[in-house]
This record gives structure tokens, sequence and C-alpha cells, in this order.
């Protein structure tokens, strides 16, 4: 699906100008001047062309721009993004999102936002096939949306399976945000564009601070970290460099069923689905002491787009401000299914018991990371005072909702998104 029309004219090279309108003219449009020698010696040559200045957008204010309601989401088919579409759709918006080629469908998550464009020949949701490793296809894609903002969530976001893919998760992680800034330039948009880079409190890794806050040192411990710190200090930097109101949302962890399986908390809520309704003997961790920050992608949504209604742009932490480690994380959601565990043994060797005797929890060194990020907590503080943001569903909440989730889809009663 492509739009029917742009929000503004390709340019193409203007004719020269009058010899009394050079300088003016020039200037105004983006032109770059010619050497004085040659105007001096009667020879006005065409104009040389400056894509980063298109002519027919000098009209334009960010303001005036941002009020065309036109968002441009990478990662869109993912938990965020869809949360993210959700939001912006109920408040006016255009969605526009890059989805990559797959033999299978890769868009459940979109199915209840999809409409038909045969029966529908103006959706306000549209699809494009891109990917953040073709600069080509950027630059293509922001120049036909024409869009007032970017949210940049696509990213190889395992942190387990960065350190397999250590060179893949760089490329699109960290150069694939360079790109999308690039192209935004190329496309004459840099003035214009609000541009959102979605970070991440495993940034901070194994820093001492806690909790964290925008002023915490980084300390990245994984190819996913270290990939995502190019794209924070490059958005910084394009921000500095070009004026680009360019925003970085270190969001801590935020879960929801959308979730996929092979993360964490969904992986332990999944499980315990099963195991309650006799589908599962047994689920397998790693470090069930590590701690993290957790809250619901819903609320963090909200956060990424109060961030570009900000008037300057700038750097946010979101996050829910209380720390809970995996072992909490698989009691509570236990408990949701009226199950009672039991903790015995040590280290690799630990296991959870319920109530009967079954061993439930077993621990698996395959699942340990090379190097392991302990404790993570974040200070929400800026984000509340500025952004008036904070989070509104609880700890207890979330792992209620994405357990009984999980058990409705174990039953078949509804669909699994994932």
């Amino acid at each position: 699906m492509t739009p029917k029309a742009r929000m503004y004219e390709p340019a193409s090279p203007p004719e020269s100008p009058k010899v009394d309108q050079d300088v003016e003219y020039r200037q105004s449009s983006g032109l770059v001047q010619h050497p004085a020698g040659l105007e001096n010696a009667g020879i006005i040559p065409p104009p040389i062309w400056n894509p980063f200045h298109l002519p027919g957008l000098e009209n334009w204010t960010r303001e005036s721009w941002g009020r065309r309601k036109i968002a441009l989401i990478t990662g869109i088919t993912g938990q965020d993004g869809s949360y993210l579409t959700e939001l912006l759709l109920s408040k006016g918006y255009t969605v526009h999102g890059i989805i990559r080629r797959s033999s299978s469908f890769n868009t459940s998550r979109l199915h209840h936002l999809y409409t038909d464009a045969h029966l529908n020949p103006s959706p306000r949701m549209i699809l494009h096939y891109g990917d953040l490793t073709d600069s080509t296809n950027l630059v293509h894609i922001v120049a036909q949306v024409a869009p007032s903002e970017i949210y940049n969530l696509g990213a190889q976001s395992h942190v387990k399976v960065s350190f397999e893919m250590a060179q893949y998760t760089g490329d699109v992680d960290g150069l694939g945000t360079l790109r999308l800034l690039d192209a935004v330039r190329t496309c004459g948009l840099a003035n214009l564009v609000r541009f959102y880079q979605a970070s991440t409190s495993e940034l901070y890794g194994d820093t001492k601070e806690r909790p964290q806050n925008e002023k915490t040192a980084f300390h990245p411990r994984s190819p996913y970290g270290v990939a995502k710190l190019y794209g924070f200090f490059i958005t910084v930097n394009y921000r500095e460099a070009y004026g680009m109101f360019a925003s970085n949302g270190i969001l801590f962890n935020h879960e929801s069923p959308r979730r996929g399986r092979t993360f964490v908390t969904r992986k332990i809520t999944r499980a315990v689905a099963e195991i309650s309704l006799g589908k599962q003997e047994c689920m397998y961790m790693g470090n069930l002491d590590a701690k993290r920050d957790w809250g619901h992608a819903r609320d963090y949504v909200e956060g990424m787009w109060r961030i570009l209604q900000h008037s300057n742009p700038d750097d946010f932490v979101l996050a829910s401000d209380e720390t809970h480690s995996v072992r909490e994380f698989i009691e509570r959601s236990f408990a949701v299914v009226s199950m009672r565990i039991t903790w015995r043994g040590c280290g690799v060797d630990e296991i959870g018991v319920e109530d009967g005797g079954r061993v439930v929890v077993r621990v698996d060194p395959q699942y340990f990371r090379p190097a392991e990020v302990d404790h993570l907590l974040g200070d929400s503080t800026k984000a509340r005072v500025q952004l008036g943001w904070k989070r509104t569903v609880s700890f207890d909440e979330l792992v209620r909702e994405m357990v009984l989730a999980d058990v409705a889809s174990a039953k078949f009663l509804v669909e699994d998104q994932n």
C-alpha cells in the first residue's frame, strides 16, 4: 500500500535566476553559490543543486509541519510498534510503518488495525516493505511519506541473541539509526521532522549507580547494548550538529501480553499458563536473581509520544522506579493461577517446587549471558516533571494481565498475537 499523494511536490532543479536576483534567490532556495569569479566575468552558470534544502519547504515550520500528523514507525510489527500505532490512530494520525519481507505473516499484532485498501481507499495505517540495512530504501520511504514524526523502534532487540549475531545487531541497531537520520537529511526534512530513537536501559549495564537517570554513566554489557549506545550518541550528535529535533527515550523493561515469547517475562507467563493446564511439565531459566525495572508497554508508548511533543529535543528515562528479580516474577506469575513455589538448592542445581512436590522450574546454564547485567533500576523524575508522564499499571497488575492472557491463549480462547 502506498499513499495517494505526497504532502509536498518532488523538487526539480529550478531555472537559472536572473542576474539581479541571483544572490537572493540562491540564499532562499538552498542553492550553493558558484565562485565569484564566474559572475564577475559575466558568466551566470546554472545553480548547483543541493538536496539538503529542497525548494517548496521554506514556508513550513516544524510546528506547522507537525500539525499534518503523519507518523512513520520502524518496528511497527513489534510489541511497542502495535501499541504506539493504536495510540497515534486514536489521536488522529495517519501511521506509516516499515515491515521486513517475510515468507510468513509477521503482522499479527496489527491485524485488528488493518483495513483492506479495496474497501477503504484512504486507510490511516499504511505499511511499506523496507529494512534498516538499506539506505536507498529508507530515503525512498521518507521522501514518499514525508512524515512529521519518526519513531525508530526497529532493532534486533534480543540481548542473548546479540552475542551470537553481534555484527548484524550492530548493523541494524547502530548503523540503522544513522541511515534513518541521514535519510531525513537527504530528503530535506532535517528542520521539520521530529525524530524519536528507542534507547534502552541496557546502556547502563554494569554501572554501580542506582537508580539510573539521564546523567548516569553508560557501561553496556552486550553487543545489543553497545549497538544501542552508538544509536543513542549518533542521535545526540545529529541534534547538536544539524539542529534536528532528535530525542532519545531510555526505556527500562516494558512488557505486555504482546511481548515475544522468547523474552524472559513472556517465557515465564506462557510456561505458567501451560503448566497450570497440564500442557507443560517444567520451565528452564537462566539467572533467577537478575533484577529489572518492569512496566507496561502501553504506558511507555505514551511516553514516546510525549517526548516528541516536548518543546525542545532532549533525552528522557522512562521507568517504573522499582525493581524486581526474575525469581519474584516467577513467584507472582504462579500465584495468579493459585500455585505456590518453594525454592530448593542453589546455583545451577536450584529448583522451584510447587506444593504438590512437582518440580516446575529448573536452571539451565545455556540461558546465562556471557556478561550479565545484575541490577537495573530507573529514575523517571525528569519525565514526570517535564512531560507529565507516569506509569499507570503496577507490577502485580502487569503480571496478572500477562498470565491471564496466556491462560486464555493456551486454552485456544483467543488468538496468540505472537
